[in-house]
């Protein structure tokens, strides 16, 4: 179990509590040793609990789900659930029989729940509540607060001394947010754990949450899309470089969105009709295994920068898709380009608000920074309720557009 997850406050159990207040049946959603075990047990450290990594637990449930439903005591947290969901059918019954609150908590290191064949089985019974990889917020003890800030306005310009410790934030991209792995004390240490995380997950994981043949093309995908992290998906060109059916790719690459290693980020339009058939983003949803798999050190922030900022862009989508979960649910995340190349990295919208965000690996801004803000501003008319340019200096700043304000990286893990 993720017991050193333990050391962590989770902002997240606020959401889980109350769906569970609410709910009969609770799946909390996220990558394999993120903390979820922990959080559920820690949480209703009441329930009995079982976990279905036992093989003997795992085949006497899959063997007679009804039966293995019914004889479970009152109020219990089943753990990897994805490993079992013939068990879901026989959750389904035993809630209609019985509408609880609380009945069933389930966890999962799989997406196999969102499969229409699987959530079907518990639509209008089921709440979903996602856990990540601890934020850089997290690790420091701190609310996870910027992206709420950055919502409300609250944000203002506060000048302070110009130091800037780059090998500081170098070394949160690249050990990313496991927190088996933000605890061993040397990188070298940290990227051997993602490399046997990975083999683990796609071993075990990936067998009970996709229908694939071929296991190294899911390891080949991979290892390409975290050359690629923070650029445009162009599945023709993927299945080119691989040698393999465009089909193949779009399986493999459901897969690894199951599995939570990657994320889709659709584009951002004016229209909605037209965010349908523009290119998403592609981003390793952790930044340490990205750094791990596309061999990027602490040293290529200065001899590699083009591939280092690309890495640091996946970074922050990350923690701040992360900080919706406990600021607001309704927020949506997509990625903003236009015909003149012009680019915002993530735009946040609620409803027809809409906030952007560019990540800037440098401490000093230059005069056309924020360019694609400006755009998505026209864009968007008075629904454009404020930009943020993140940047690797010290200071909150004005911009030379009054909406948009340049903030340092670190607010990420000091508000």
């Amino acid at each position: 179990m993720d017991a050193l997850a333990d050391w962590f406050p989770r902002p997240m159990a606020a959401p889980l509590a109350e769906a569970m207040a609410d709910t009969p049946v609770v799946c909390l959603l996220g990558p394999r040793q993120c903390g979820k075990s922990t959080l559920a047990r820690r949480a209703f450290p009441e329930r009995p609990y079982y976990s279905f990594d036992d093989d003997t637990l795992r085949e006497r449930a899959a063997s007679d789900p009804r039966g293995f439903v019914a004889g479970l005591p009152e109020g219990v947290t089943l753990d990897e659930i994805q490993r079992v969901p013939a068990l879901l059918s026989a959750i389904k019954m035993a809630v209609d029989e019985a509408r609880r609150p609380g009945r069933f908590l389930l966890t999962g290191s799989a997406n196999l729940l969102l499969l229409p064949s699987v959530s079907e089985s518990l639509a209008g019974r089921m709440a979903l509540v996602r856990l990540h990889p601890l934020t850089e917020a997290e690790k420091e003890r701190q609310p996870g607060g910027l992206l709420a800030a950055m919502i409300a306005g609250r944000l203002k310009s506060s000048v302070r001394p110009a130091k800037v410790v780059p090998s500081e934030l170098i070394e949160r991209v690249v050990r990313g947010g496991y927190p088996e792995a933000i605890h061993r004390m040397r990188l070298a240490r940290v990227r051997q754990w993602h490399r046997d995380y990975l083999a683990a997950v796609i071993e075990r994981d990936a067998r009970d949450a996709a229908n694939l043949k071929n296991f190294d093309h899911l390891e080949k995908l991979l290892l390409t899309l975290a050359l690629q992290t923070a650029q445009l998906l162009n599945v023709e060109s993927l299945a080119k470089s691989l040698a393999i059916r465009r089909e193949t790719v779009q399986n493999n690459l459901a897969a690894l969105e199951r599995l939570f290693l990657v994320r889709r980020l659709d584009a951002w339009h004016a229209s909605d009709a037209r965010r349908l058939v523009k290119a998403p983003k592609v981003h390793l949803i952790d930044s340490g295994i990205a750094s791990t798999l596309a061999g990027l050190v602490e040293a290529d922030w200065l001899n590699n920068m083009a591939r280092f900022g690309h890495l640091l862009e996946s970074f922050v989508v990350q923690q701040l898709i992360a900080q919706a979960g406990w600021t607001d649910p309704d927020l949506r995340f997509w990625h903003y380009r236009d015909k003149d190349q012009v680019e915002v990295d993530l735009v946040i919208t609620r409803g027809r608000d809409t906030w952007g965000v560019e990540v800037k690996a440098a401490a000093t801004l230059a005069r056309n920074d924020g360019q694609g803000l400006r755009r998505l501003a026209d864009q968007c008319g008075r629904h454009f309720k404020g930009g943020t340019i993140l940047h690797a200096g010290a200071s909150i700043m004005p911009t030379i557009d009054s909406r948009v304000l340049a903030v340092p990286l670190c607010e990420l893990w000091k508000m």
